[in-house]
């Protein structure tokens, strides 16, 4: 280690900034979040610093005597000189001196910062790599969202009566693990810190008595399309605390993989033709793991509340009360329309936009025709591929022009991804259409004759 990394309390103590432009202003900004009390030394400053409380202003070029009586001193001035000097002078002082990019004149160096207080996160390469110490804390700051600093400030005002209940060091350590990788932790995420509390306490009470509490939960997670990089933050850190996963056909290998490597994983997809098992049995499942104890990420592709059943699998859940949470998902309309190219809506040509389902039943399409066939509008299919000759016919049938713009989309935002552009004429005969391999989505309307335009500019192309 080239430095000690330390945490200073700085809150109302007199720190010294050399400088006034821009370098300077955001190295005060960061003194005055922290509680102390800033002084700038600089014959002029930005008009920014009039922004920041509590600081004052010594309109000089700097002095030796401008130190006296300073807890840390920090330079950010654009001459070498003056920043040699200040750094000698504090030496001299033994206060702790920053000079901004100069870790050779520095007795202490300002970390790459990741705020969560009461928890802080600093990064540091001492001076070798500050762009990319940037990005590994972009990185992390993926992993830890703001809520945990709700989760950091709630569990402090628990610290005492813990320590109190639970004199054991290890199942002290054992009890916030399950505190911050369980159901309290996600009530506390959610805003509801009433709920937490009570489990808390009621949880406190079982330790006490000695009993074993092992309360199970259940995340729906909507996967998105495929393309991993539109997972939410969210969904993210769901997936990295499930003990079981439970996917189907529609959630792509990059994103299973995102999942916890020793977590256990159960297909439950659905194939035209095989259902792996039956929904009935998927809700069943959901149950019986939960009972268990065990964490059971629900990992669905797009997401779960469209065409995704999420709304009967939460029924039964809340039927046997176990706590569950659903995490919305880019659905296949939104993300699939993009990367293709195609937006949903535009003035000039629709002004509403309709999802609906296509997959046949009995060899039939059960389906507002009338509805469906008004101008100006969008319409989405999706599970549409075996239908599509059917689904074509019935909407000229009802009144669409045969040249209204089509088209069917394989597997989009993924590296598969192929579109085929047609009309509704025309899209069914096109022999590239039994090439496709599902999931397919079909996008209808005067929008997709606006992808020749837009294609160019989407993500993937």
């Amino acid at each position: 280690m080239n430095y000690l990394p330390i945490f200073l309390d700085v809150k109302g103590k007199k720190c010294l900034v050399v400088g006034g432009g821009d370098v300077s202003f955001r190295k005060t900004s960061l003194l005055v979040q922290a509680g102390a009390l800033v002084t700038i030394v600089s014959p002029e400053i930005d008009a920014a610093f009039a922004s920041l409380q509590g600081i004052s202003h010594i309109p000089e070029r700097f002095k030796p005597s401008h130190l006296d009586g300073f807890l840390l001193v920090i330079a950010a001035t654009d001459e070498e000189a003056t920043n040699e000097l200040v750094s000698k002078e504090a030496k001299l002082r033994n206060i702790p001196v920053n000079v901004v990019d100069n870790p050779g004149l520095c007795t202490f160096i300002v970390p790459s910062i990741l705020d969560r207080s009461p928890i802080v996160v600093a990064f540091s390469s001492g001076g070798a790599s500050p762009v990319l110490i940037r990005m590994l804390r972009g990185k992390l700051e993926t992993m830890i969202p703001h809520a945990y600093s709700q989760l950091a400030a709630f569990s402090a005002r628990f610290r005492a009566s813990v320590k109190t209940h639970i004199t054991n060091p290890a199942k002290r350590r054992i009890f916030w693990e399950n505190v911050f990788e369980g159901p309290i932790a996600e009530k506390v995420f959610s805003g509801d810190e009433t709920a937490a509390e009570s489990m808390l306490q009621a949880m406190i009470e079982s330790e006490s008595r000695g009993e074993q509490t092992s309360t199970g939960e259940v995340f729906l997670v909507g996967a998105g399309p495929g393309d991993p990089d539109l997972l939410t933050f969210k969904a993210l850190r769901l997936m990295q605390k499930a003990d079981v996963v439970l996917y189907d056909n529609l959630v792509s290998k990059p994103i299973l993989e995102m999942t916890r490597r020793d977590a256990e994983r159960i297909f439950v997809g659905k194939m035209r033709g095989n259902h792996t098992l039956p929904q009935e049995g998927i809700n069943d499942l959901l149950v019986r793991l939960a009972l268990e104890g065990k964490r059971v990420l629900r990992l669905k592709g797009g997401d779960p509340f469209i065409f995704g059943r999420g709304g009967e699998e939460i029924e039964k859940l809340a039927e046997h009360k176990i706590n569950f949470q659903v995490v919305p998902g880019i659905t296949a309309a939104s993300g699939v329309s993009t990367y293709a190219g195609i937006p949903l809506t535009h003035r000039d040509y629709a002004q509403s936009c309709v999802f609906v389902t296509g997959h046949l039943k009995d060899n039939s399409m059960d389906l507002d025709w009338e509805m469906l066939a008004r101008p100006k509008q969008t319409i989405v299919v999706y599970m549409g591929l075996q239908g599509l000759e059917m689904l074509c016919a019935q909407l000229i049938k009802h009144g669409l022009p045969e040249n209204t713009p089509a088209a069917i989309v394989q597997q989009g935002t993924t590296p598969q991804q192929r579109v085929i552009c047609g009309n509704l004429a025309t899209l069914p005969g096109n022999p590239e259409i039994k090439t496709l391999q599902a999931p397919t989505l079909i996008i209808i309307g005067g929008v997709v004759s606006l992808r020749k335009k837009l294609a160019w500019f989407i993500p993937g192309h």
